[in-house]
């Protein structure tokens, strides 16, 4: 059974897409879901959403799913998928757009690190932990 998805100018121009390029310097709505992102992501065993729908769901404004998916923690920034996409979208960087995104809608701060829980600290995935030191100390 196809699901049927309605969608308006509003919603395939969001924010989140904005801000996913703002964060990262890549634009999403170059990609033409060719797939080979996702063809050559050692990864994809693990993902609930290959990379290629990630950004599909980026252009289309569907980030409430992406924002919910395990993908973006997943991720390896091996860089293959960025090195075998003919539109030289640097979906890594993307990824880590999400990441970002992420932290930034369930934490005030992207300096998270420094205002965590114990609790919260078991929660998150390790590469948060990581990026945020990255961000901090560069």
């Amino acid at each position: 059974m196809e699901k049927k998805i309605e969608l308006s100018h509003q919603q395939i121009f969001a924010a989140n897409a904005e801000t996913i390029r703002e964060i990262s310097g890549v634009n999403v709505f170059a990609c033409y879901q060719c797939g080979n992102c996702t063809a050559t992501c050692p990864a994809t065993e693990f993902m609930d959403l290959m990379p290629h729908e990630v950004i599909r769901r980026l252009q289309l404004g569907l980030t409430e799913e992406m924002l919910a998916s395990r993908t973006p923690w997943i991720c390896l920034a091996c860089l293959n998928c960025s090195a075998r996409c003919p539109r030289s979208i640097d979906i890594a960087r993307v990824m880590e757009g999400c990441r970002s995104l992420i932290l930034r809608q369930k934490y005030e701060s992207y300096n998270i690190h420094q205002a965590l829980s114990e609790a919260a600290r078991l929660e998150l995935p390790p590469i948060a932990l990581i990026a945020s030191f990255r961000k901090n100390l560069l």
